[in-house]
């Protein structure tokens, strides 16, 4: 039994991919510029409702109202040519040494959270399969992907168990709505982590410490950002980019390891290794903040591929989203009550599995000003961890659909 609602849509009023991407770079850079001004309306918005969530939300809100279409190809150029590029400027500034420093429990942590997707998404299945199709199990399968490391998990799945488009589509909704609403709400309990961390009698000391160190050496080694210095990051990054692309297009492709996961790792390696040379110089000069507004332009195309008439059509996907979900946060949670983690090992390990590569470090700086980079490690590890923890998903909501 599924629920189905009837929709009329005009066509969008923007359709080439030119005007789209100018309409969605304008869109960004008013959503920052607004959350940086000093009105106390709008500070006060923007401090409950940060410039990211309207990044993802806006352009969402701009296809509902076909102002931009759902399908475009800029959104498949954005995320195979930017993505790379904002992922190794970012990681640029990774201190590994610093980051280990961190110990065993935020890997602890993110795999707790990897454990509550797993169980989770058979668990919710269950749940709702009486009013969803027999083979809604391979939308759990999509959504797997993408909770346990990102867009490239998600397209691996989709690709391995022929997910349909009619089920796709409100998982896609389910995936920014349900997950990018709890990075909000992540966001938002960053101001609580000290009270949370003394209930929860967790030792944040090495945390601080690590985070002063790095913002130490970021500080020290700032520099205006000049026009060599800025032509050269952005050469190293797409040139790095594009010959990691051609070589992943090369290699094996599986279920597991598309073109796109790939390339991901493998920038990934390169970035962390650069971490190690005298190319990381280019901090200095701005290369986080270059590779930040690529992720932003990446998170405003994700934001524009959902429409949210879908839930309105399918509200039982959105309801399996909300009980999975809150599954994997019940997890996450028990863990750090075990553990004595801290907020921000919360943070990190969820965003790690939920959001992946493109929101974890973004989440990570909010808690943690100079620990982006702890955040985006973990991205990392949810690429490779969930390349196979998505398939075990798989297997048992594809038994759960099977038994009911």
């Amino acid at each position: 039994m599924t629920f189905a609602l009837s929709w009329s849509k005009a066509s969008p009023l923007i359709e080439d991919p030119m005007a789209v991407f100018v309409y969605l770079t304008v869109v960004v850079g008013l959503i920052f510029m607004l959350g940086e001004s000093k009105n106390p309306a709008l500070k006060k918005l923007f401090h409950y409702a940060p410039p990211l969530i309207w990044t993802y939300f806006i352009p969402m809100l701009s296809t509902t109202f076909a102002i931009i279409p759902q399908e475009s190809s800029l959104y498949g150029f954005v995320a195979t040519y930017i993505l790379p590029v904002g992922l190794l400027l970012l990681l640029l500034s990774a201190n590994v040494p610093a980051t280990l420093r961190l110990g065993p429990k935020a890997l602890l942590m993110f795999l707790a959270g990897t454990l509550g997707v797993i169980i989770g998404g058979p668990i919710a299945l269950a749940i709702f399969q009486p009013w969803l199709p027999e083979d809604a199990w391979k939308g759990v399968a999509a959504l797997a992907g993408s909770w346990i490391g990102g867009s490239a998990n998600m397209a691996a799945m989709i690709e391995a168990v022929g997910t349909p488009k009619e089920i796709l589509s409100p998982i896609i909704v389910v995936d920014t709505v349900v997950g990018y609403s709890w990075m909000g709400i992540m966001i938002f309990l960053a101001g609580f982590q000290d009270k949370f961390n003394k209930w929860n009698k967790a030792d944040d000391s090495i945390i601080q410490s690590v985070n002063k160190e790095m913002n130490d050496i970021q500080r020290k080694n700032e520099r205006p950002i000049q026009v060599p210095q800025l032509l050269g990051l952005l050469g190293l990054a797409f040139g790095v980019s594009y010959i990691v692309l051609k070589i992943a297009e090369k290699l094996p492709q599986s279920a597991v390891l598309s073109t796109t996961t790939w390339t991901v790792m493998i920038i990934s390696a390169i970035g962390i290794l650069f971490s190690f040379t005298p190319v990381k110089k280019l901090e200095g000069y701005g290369a986080s903040k270059v590779g930040y507004t690529a992720i932003y332009l990446l998170l405003a195309t994700i934001g524009a591929r959902a429409d949210l008439t879908y839930v309105i059509d399918s509200p039982q996907y959105v309801l399996m989203g909300i009980v999975w979900l809150s599954i994997h946060i019940l997890v996450i949670f028990i863990a750090a009550r075990l553990l004595r983690a801290p907020l921000f090992f919360v943070a990190v390990g969820s965003q790690g599995n939920i959001g992946g590569t493109s929101s974890a470090p973004i989440v990570a700086s909010v808690f943690q000003p100079s620990l982006a980079p702890v955040g985006l490690l973990m991205g990392i590890v949810g690429n490779v961890v969930g390349s196979y923890a998505a398939v075990l998903c798989a297997q048992l909501a594809k038994m759960v659909a099977t038994m009911l």
